[in-house]
């Protein structure tokens, strides 16, 4: 039994990887700089231990380390920026490399380490570097594009009119990857330290083109769906660095290896597009008020 400290644990990828480390019997210390938050709460009611941690106080994430056997580290640009990030994120690394920790799983994104141009992956990469030069043992899972997105924000709101607003071509392959997946995935590099020490695996559990999405969701909603393109221009008024990463997915695109994926660890549930969106409460989420977002 492992004890792993987590930090997002309040968010998408750390809370799911806090759950898949529960229910594989490991002990959890969600980090969180809101630790009366209703995601923190509901994190203590399955079994969590919640400590207060902020990347901007060393001491926070001294004491929050202190025994911990592995750690789950996520740093997020968005709230901040990326040289807010790429500081926090070698801070956090300082604070694992002093507390001895014998295992540091960091999640990034696909291609990262590809010289993309987008901000906000190569802020990441940073991170990354920085990880593997402070003498720590180290894994950096990447994942592809978030299916949980197009549960809110714009996505969203363009369900809601029957449109899947989306800045990619109808027929441009995209690789896919719901945070469930992230949080099982990291669970297993986290249980099986000696197999995965010093790699950097690119995950995704499907790829899709927008039309192929639109079609799944028509399917799931019971509502018709189609596409639209959304301009880059448009993006880009909103947030050049978004801009710059649907300009990257629809040039370069994501080419990560969903099938050799599956083979090499079939006791990760990988999920399809199509089976992760008939298992969302689309009646509930539509029905929501109207609110806009960015494409993410």
């Amino acid at each position: 039994m492992l004890t792993v400290a987590v930090t997002g644990a309040t968010g998408a990828q750390g809370g799911a990887t806090a759950r898949a480390l529960l229910a594989a019997g490991h002990r959890v210390r969600a980090l969180t700089r809101h630790p009366h938050a209703p995601a923190a709460q509901a994190l203590r009611t399955v079994g969590a231990e919640i400590r207060r941690a902020d990347f901007d106080d060393r001491a926070s994430l001294d004491a929050a380390l202190a025994g911990a056997d592995a750690l789950f580290a996520v740093t997020t640009p968005f709230g901040t920026d990326t040289a807010t990030e790429i500081r926090q994120g070698r801070t956090l690394v300082d604070a694992a490399a002093a507390a001895r920790l014998g295992h540091v799983v960091l999640t990034t994104a696909a291609h990262a380490d590809r010289a993309t141009g987008i901000p906000h992956y190569d802020s990441k990469h940073q991170v990354e570097q920085y990880l593997r030069a402070c003498g720590v043992p180290w894994t950096v899972i990447a994942p592809a594009a978030f299916m949980d997105n197009y549960t809110g924000g714009w996505t969203l709101s363009g369900l809601r009119d029957g449109v899947f607003g989306w800045p990619m071509p109808a027929g441009r392959p995209f690789a896919l990857i719901p945070a469930a997946d992230i949080g099982a995935f990291s669970a297993l590099t986290l249980a099986r330290r000696a197999q995965f020490t010093g790699r950097r695996i690119d995950i995704a559990s499907d790829t899709r083109t927008p039309e192929q999405i639109a079609a799944a969701l028509t399917a799931a909603t019971g509502r018709p769906v189609r596409h639209h393109e959304v301009a880059l221009d448009h993006v880009r008024t909103r947030s050049a660095d978004l801009a710059a990463m649907f300009a990257y997915f629809t040039t370069t695109g994501l080419d990560v290896d969903t099938a050799a994926l599956r083979r090499a660890h079939p006791e990760i549930a990988w999920h399809s597009f199509t089976d992760w969106a008939a298992a969302q409460d689309w009646t509930a989420l539509l029905d929501t008020p109207h609110t806009e977002g960015t494409p993410v």
